[in-house]
């Protein structure tokens, strides 16, 4: 195919080969690097070509299994899907840890997902708007219009319809707004196509009404109803001791009281939340902005978690959130892997993994202020990340990688120069002790 043909045949209509064959014509990538984008491993191209538009391939990262999890009595393994080292073992530790004390306790609301209806009455911002008469009128069609709502699903049900008036603070002025939300339980699904849907379904019935113009009509991923809270006790004999536990508390007052350092505070418990949320193919993006919402709900961003000491003296950690997660629908019915990650959880509700989800970060965020607050972070992060830059320089086996990262480790330097460096000097050597074998065999 030349390239004048790739002109006249959009990208959207090409096959797998052809798109590759067109990247390659319009970059500078080799045929070695075209060749990475062709295995799509345990799913077929064309699933893949019906779940995102012009696919070439599929990006592939690390999974890892978190064990010694104890949530409301019951052990489980974690798979969690995520490229930075330290992460899963510093979960992991943070469970075991949590374990002594009885493990994790968590409990998750139903799964209430909002949509949102936005109604205005004019495009004319001048025009008098009566929001009363307008309210009044929904309002006496609420049951109406809950019961047309649920005519859209078997299996989800709209249960409630709430209505408030947004004032347009931007700086286009455009006056009043009524925001129409109805509140779904949408069970074992995370709930977000269900419930466009029904806002959808009911915005024209909305529009005759009340003679207004319906703009947006959207589920919200600000999950407020849809909370999961989560608690764990961390005896202060296994975290260090007192000091340990004090120098946490500092920790957390810090994160609390300052949002430049809230927002890596939240990074760290996202680093647990995201990586489950991943494995068990969930809307991590929804999870990341339901949350950081969450964290400022009183006005500044603060810490997701809460850190304190009980009367025994031990280090007692809290954590809620809005979680939307769901076992059925979207991936998590069409991508083998996924399946079989929920598969290990051995989960029977949406609500079981949001605890499951809850309790990955709170152990996450541990680990990471405890680090901090002791030796530091770089000290056991490093030791993992060191690794991973012995085998970016080169490093042949596990036995040179090891050799590798303990050298720069003692050095101070972990840095791909500096591996490549080692391995030069581990090379010459060996080199020198061939050289010395041939000549006296």
């Amino acid at each position: 195919m030349t390239s004048n043909n790739y002109t006249e045949k959009k990208i959207r209509n090409m096959n797998q080969k052809e798109r590759l064959e067109y990247i390659k014509n319009k970059t500078s990538l080799s045929e070695k690097e075209i060749e990475l984008f062709k295995d799509t491993s345990i799913l077929k191209f064309d699933d893949i070509n019906k779940m995102i538009e012009n696919a070439i391939g599929i990006f592939q990262i690390p999974l890892g299994i978190a064990n010694n999890f104890v949530i409301n009595n019951k052990e489980y393994l974690i798979p969690m899907a995520i490229e930075e080292p330290s992460v899963i073992a510093a979960s992991s530790n943070a469970a075991k840890i949590a374990k002594e004390a009885g493990g994790f306790k968590a409990h998750a609301d139903k799964s209430i997902m909002i949509g949102q209806i936005q109604l205005i009455s004019s495009f004319d911002i001048n025009n008098n708007i009566d929001m009363d008469k307008i309210i009044e009128k929904i309002t006496d069609n609420k049951f109406e219009l809950i019961k047309l709502a649920n005519t859209k699903s078997k299996f989800a049900q709209c249960i409630d319809l709430q209505i408030r008036q947004v004032n347009d603070e931007s700086i286009n002025n455009l006056g009043p707004m009524i925001i129409i939300e109805i509140f779904v339980d949408t069970k074992e699904a995370m709930g977000a196509n269900v419930v466009n849907t029904m806002c959808e379904y009911i915005a024209p019935k909305i529009e005759s009404l009340t003679n207004g113009q319906v703009i947006l009509k959207i589920l919200s991923n600000y999950v407020t109803k849809r909370l999961v809270t989560c608690k764990g006790i961390f005896p202060k004999a296994l975290i260090g001791g007192e000091k340990v536990l004090k120098r946490i508390l500092y920790a957390y007052a810090f994160a609390y009281s300052d949002v430049y350092r809230a927002v890596t505070h939240n990074k760290g418990i996202m680093n647990g939340i995201d990586s489950v949320a991943i494995a068990t193919g969930q809307d991590f993006r929804a999870i990341e902005s339901a949350c950081h919402a969450y964290a400022c709900r009183d006005g500044k961003y603060r810490s997701l978690s809460k850190w304190y000491e009980n009367s025994e003296g031990d280090l007692v950690g809290e954590i809620e959130i809005p979680l939307a997660v769901g076992v059925v629908g979207g991936i998590t019915n069409v991508h083998p892997l996924v399946k079989a990650c929920i598969k290990v959880l051995e989960i029977k509700s949406s609500q079981e993994l949001a605890m499951i989800i809850a309790a990955v970060g709170l152990a996450q965020n541990f680990s990471a202020i405890r680090a901090l607050s002791n030796e530091g972070i770089q000290k056991g992060h490093m030791k993992l990340h060191s690794k991973n830059i012995a085998k970016i320089a080169g490093a042949i086996d596990d036995h040179q990688i090891e050799e590798i990262s303990k050298q720069m480790i003692k050095d101070g330097n972990i840095s791909v120069s500096r591996a490549k460096e080692i391995i030069g000097n581990i090379n010459k050597t060996n080199k020198q002790y061939n050289n010395y074998n041939n000549k006296y065999r």
